[in-house]
């Protein structure tokens, strides 16, 4: 039997930052595009991103897990300040990248520094993507609930689905949620109970991707 899903890497070293990461094709493609970057800490080959990419794509989406231009620069290390600028941009061209070659609606997201980029770059270009799928959107440095990064979220109005853990040291589900109401788009909080910022648990990979695909699948076909 043919497997349900392909995985290829995947690049493309166009005008701009280049896009490289991996693509995992659905046998039937029936839901559109996703672009999911990784962590400040982290890549591509993340067992959360791996494992989410895996999950949408055998519902039916095309999904690209791809590294960010700071980290195609550096294997280890997290970003510096100056570059999140750059990191934008290698979003964007993936995401034109991807709606180029499919001429499909496209869904950007990612895990903690990487989703923050998303909504930055979201409220830079209200209409560059359908929606946001973020994973553990690190509100504030861990114990410094004032430090909040929130500058940017009375200018998005991209409908945002948030998943967060309840045990995440950058934001409280409370807080998370007192934060959303700055959003004049449509949000969601998938909370999920004891995760923390890393949100996957080694014992419980599947049954934490069926509920993001299905939460996922409810709030953006509304």
């Amino acid at each position: 039997m043919a497997a349900l899903v392909s995985v290829t890497e995947f690049s493309d070293s166009g005008p701009g930052p280049a896009v490289r990461g991996f693509l995992h094709t659905p046998a039937e493609m029936k839901g559109g595009v996703l672009v999911l970057t990784h962590g400040a800490g982290a890549d591509c080959r993340s067992k959360l991103l791996a494992a989410a990419a895996d999950a949408f794509a055998r519902a039916g989406l095309l999904v690209l897990r791809c590294d960010l231009p700071f980290r195609q620069e550096r294997p280890h290390g997290p970003p510096f300040p100056a570059v999140a600028a750059r990191d934008r941009e290698g979003l964007r061209r993936a995401v034109n990248v991807l709606a180029e070659r499919t001429g499909g609606k496209v869904f950007l997201g990612g895990h903690s520094y990487g989703g923050r980029q998303a909504t930055i770059l979201a409220a830079e270009a209200p209409e560059l993507v359908a929606g946001l799928l973020l994973f553990s959107y690190p509100l504030h440095p861990p114990r410094k609930p004032a430090e909040l990064r929130t500058a940017h979220f009375p200018h998005l109005r991209t409908p945002a689905l948030f998943v967060h853990g309840s045990r995440d040291p950058f934001g409280s589900l409370a807080e998370m949620s007192t934060a959303l109401q700055l959003i004049r788009g449509r949000t969601q909080l998938l909370p999920v109970e004891s995760a923390g910022h890393e949100l996957l648990r080694a014992n419980t990979p599947e049954h934490l991707t069926s509920a993001i695909v299905s939460a996922f699948q409810s709030f953006f076909t509304r």
